[in-house]
């Protein structure tokens, strides 16, 4: 028998703190549990039934509305498929019996009568008398799986989450925190397969910025966990003043489409939890329409969306667009679907349609459909912002540059404002001031972009660029701000030059020596012979064996060349990746997934026998051929990084180095001679950094200058 539900007002409050201890104990509980490997697999399970227990508690209060109106209520979810009849009652069915009737598509049930099992009952779920819950139900089991082999373990967790009470609205305010929180570690866990996750303060600023109003319907056609949704959702809900804008905003003002099972799921538990009742997730993907059928009817006010980037798209899919806009990029594509699913006439609101959308560094400038499709938006809409982040915005998930287009169906554009937001001074004391997962943008730092916003003015983030002038450029988007290339020292210097005196002045020493160094390093002819890497690199494999009261220090590699750090120390008990592999000082290392953006170092004395996973080869350098920290000074220039780009396979967000590849690669190798001078030379410009680095970023890119001449062609002997 199930337990008899109390009246909402009897009904204990959970606070956060005991939200919090319960979803940390049943995720405990899943550990245990031999059919789950990780937080990509106890998410989802711990999401698919918390969704069940939502929906039977919101049917529960709905039944008793629908009592005290006179009216006939009929359930999403009938007997005995309902939360209250299998999973309220502690001492319910469980063990194997719990598994059959959670997995099989026929099983004896709860009510000892035989029938579809729960899974295969709510698949087959159809819409009646307008309901759309049961659409939606049927869909989100559609994609779920029950990987749990024990039905104990399984009992266990059912009973923790039957203590989440979805009766309060400032319980699931502070449930949808939690989950959201829940969702971050799951990406972070997700590592290359993951989601790519919007932060949380750039979807706030888009959504604010483009300012969606009550009565215009809002899309993202690829919402993932929906994290614009529900930022939209509590934007409109602010401006809720009678039932009937309630209505509104319920069930004609958002909207959504992701193709993926999980993310699907995922958003749909987000959105529930966040006060959407009925959330409208089209489960197929945005792209399947031809563009050229897409009508009026079919249009929206607002899109506020993070496109996925990278060629994943099928041909038929490809053929949806025109035949010279047709591309391997989904950014491109969808770019192409958003400008047409804006409303061409304004809406009940008067405004025109917007779009907010961001976009990788690829869509700015790249030739062929990519400057065909910026010609488009050019032509046929308004774009008049460009928001220009700094690398590490969306850090761990992506290194990949990006930017932000706001356009509207106002006008054809006549110029583009550009915003360049950079890493804020509060962080110039750090030793490499950026975004990192560890140091995360936070939506305070976006407040001058805000200000500025409100009164587009030039200033020293800020700059215009006309029509003519993008026409000129074959529509490219990628202006640099002229008043910091121009004139940098003077906008970074002008506040406090006093407090730079000392460090200019060492600074020039430094240099005066630094002339000295490459003087004597450019005498040489030549720089050396071209050589394959694999005649100087070999690749180990030191696994170890982790030991549970062992510290280990676990390293990574940084991008751009900022070398072999340590990522944590940790004990063993705690090393959850594995196999983890053993790295030596001098050894040189280099990420499979981020070798293209220059993640490679070697391996400093401090961080001798540390720890890092196979996504990280390692190799032993022959230091008679060539010294590791030459070989790591060579691996910045330009020629190196397009030897890994040629070695690394795969879409756009997925490449990985082939080791095979790479290893077949030549760089020309130096004399011991200028190897030693290279070395000193480069230290020199590391004591000239740590000097200024509170000043222009210019010097920094010393470093890779002298790697590109060292191995420049005029200076090449060739095999």
């Amino acid at each position: 028998m199930a337990r008899t539900k109390k009246a909402t007002s009897e009904t204990p409050k959970t606070t956060a703190q005991s939200l919090a201890s319960l979803l940390k104990s049943s995720r405990d509980i899943m550990r245990k549990d031999k059919g789950l490997s990780g937080d990509l697999d106890r998410l989802p399970l711990l999401t698919w039934i918390m969704f069940l227990k939502f929906l039977d508690d919101l049917e529960m209060q709905r039944e008793v509305e629908a009592k005290l109106a006179g009216t006939k209520f009929r359930p999403a979810i009938e007997k005995p498929y309902r939360w209250r009849d299998w999973a309220a009652n502690p001492q319910g069915i469980t063990g194997e019996e719990l598994l059959a009737f959670i997995n099989q598509d026929e099983c004896v049930r709860p009510d000892g009568k035989r029938g579809p099992g729960l899974f295969a009952y709510l698949r087959k779920l159809t819409n009646a008398n307008g309901d759309d819950r049961r659409d939606v139900i049927a869909t989100v089991f559609k994609g779920v799986d029950n990987r749990m082999r024990s039905g104990y373990l399984l009992r266990d967790i059912i009973n923790k989450v039957a203590d989440i009470h979805f009766t309060s609205s400032d319980e699931l305010l502070t449930l949808g925190s939690l989950y959201e929180s829940m969702l971050r570690e799951m990406r972070d866990a997700a590592g290359d397969s993951g989601e790519f996750y919007t932060p949380r303060p750039v979807v706030r600023f888009m959504v604010e910025v483009t300012d969606p109003q009550l009565g215009e319907t809002v899309l993202d056609p690829a919402s993932g966990t929906g994290g614009f949704l529900v930022e939209s959702y509590n934007h409109l809900a602010k401006q809720v003043k009678t039932v009937g804008d309630r209505k509104v905003l319920q069930g004609r003002s958002l909207f959504g489409c992701e193709a993926k099972p999980l993310p699907y799921l995922l958003c749909q538990m987000n959105l529930l939890l966040h006060g959407l009742d009925s959330p409208q997730i089209d489960p197929l993907n945005a792209l399947r329409f031809k563009l050229t059928e897409i009508g009026e009817k079919d249009r929206v006010d607002v899109i506020v969306t993070n496109p996925p980037f990278g060629g994943e798209e099928e041909k038929g899919i490809q053929g949806n667009f025109p035949e010279d806009r047709q591309t391997s990029e989904t950014a491109l594509l969808f770019l192409q679907l958003i400008m047409r699913k804006l409303r061409r006439q304004p809406g009940k609101t008067g405004r025109p349609a917007r779009a907010a959308v961001v976009v990788p560094e690829s869509v700015m400038s790249d030739p062929g459909v990519a400057q065909r499709v910026r010609k488009d938006l050019i032509e046929n809409h308004n774009l008049h912002t460009i928001v220009r982040l700094p690398k590490g915005v969306f850090e761990p998930y992506s290194d990949i540059q990006t930017n932000l287009l706001f356009f509207d169906t106002s006008k054809q554009t006549d110029g583009i404002w550009f915003y360049q937001h950079e890493v804020p001074e509060s962080r110039r004391d750090m030793k490499n001031p950026c975004y990192t997962r560890s140091f995360p943008l936070t939506y305070e730092e976006l407040e001058p972009l805000i200000k500025w916003w409100r009164d587009k003015q030039e200033n020293s983030f800020a700059w215009h660029v006309s029509l003519a002038k993008i026409k000129e450029r074959d529509y490219t988007f990628d202006f640099r701000n002229p008043l910091r290339s121009n004139n940098g020292n003077a906008i970074r210097l002008d506040k406090s030059v006093a407090g730079y005196i000392d460090q200019i002045s060492e600074a020039k020493n430094l240099l005066d020596n630094l002339e000295k160094t490459l003087a004597s390093i450019y005498l040489p002819a030549d720089s050396g012979q071209e050589m394959s890497l694999g005649s100087f690199l070999k690749r180990v494999k030191k696994e170890v064996d982790i030991v549970a009261d062992t510290k280990y220090d676990q390293i990574t590699v940084k991008l751009y060349g900022k070398g072999v750090i340590r990522r944590t120390r940790i004990s063993g008990v705690d090393v959850k990746t594995r196999p983890q592999f053993r790295a030596n000082v001098g050894n040189l290392i280099i990420s499979k997934i981020d070798a293209r953006n220059g993640a490679f170092g070697i391996v400093p004395p401090d961080l001798d026998g540390a720890i890092i996973t196979n996504d990280f080869p390692v190799f032993e350098v022959n230091t008679e051929i060539v010294h590791p920290r030459y070989l790591a000074l060579l691996l910045m220039s330009d020629k190196s990084v397009d030897a890994c780009k040629r070695s690394s396979k795969g879409t756009t967000n997925r490449k990985r180095l082939k080791e095979d590849l790479f290893l077949a690669e030549k760089l020309p190798i130096a004399g011991d001679d200028v190897q030693k001078l290279a070395i000193v030379a480069a230290e020199e410009i590391k004591k000239l950094w740590n000097v200024i680095h509170m000043l222009p970023d210019s010097v920094h890119e010393l470093l890779p200058r002298l790697a590109d001449t060292l191995i420049s062609e005029d200076r090449v002997r060739k095999a």
